[in-house]
């Protein structure tokens, strides 16, 4: 097990609790929206807002946080992340917020203290990038987008 250190922003809601995991098989920690001002806030069908959750995080060196869509609001309204998945770095100390963008067709409310999006948090691997002359030929080859059949 990992331990993210957790702060409240100085207005956060601390009734509203610390992400958690909704049941014991769960990847994702669910995040809420945390209003400094308690009120809720309508997104436009097409438009995006970045929710506050009143949090601050430090991510352990070597792991992330990504941030994810919850499939009930994807299905059910069209709400999204439109950089799913956000990643939250580890050397990031700022405010935790959540883009969210509404794809659906009707307007949508996000209230205060409504679970807006869930966290994962994952190790991160680094790479070393070298030039190369040739790269290692494979069966697919130089195929790109739909290369290997139709759906």
């Amino acid at each position: 097990m990992v331990t993210v250190a957790v702060q409240w922003i100085e207005e956060a809601d601390r009734a509203l609790g610390l992400p958690a995991y909704a049941t014991a098989g769960a990847a994702g920690a669910d995040l809420r929206a945390n209003f400094p001002d308690r009120r809720a806030v309508v997104l436009a069908p097409g438009a995006r807002v970045l929710v506050p959750t009143g949090l601050r995080l430090a991510v352990p060196e070597g792991y992330e946080v990504q941030l994810r869509p919850r499939s009930g609001l994807a299905l059910r309204h069209g709400i999204t992340l439109p950089n799913s998945p956000g990643t939250i770095d580890s050397d990031y100390r700022g405010p935790l917020g959540v883009i969210v963008m509404n794809a659906g067709a009707e307007p949508f409310e996000i209230v205060h203290g409504a679970r807006i999006a869930q966290m994962v948090v994952a190790p991160v691997v680094r790479a070393l990038f070298e030039i190369v002359a040739d790269l290692d030929a494979t069966a697919r080859g130089t195929g790109g987008f739909g290369s290997t059949g139709a759906v």
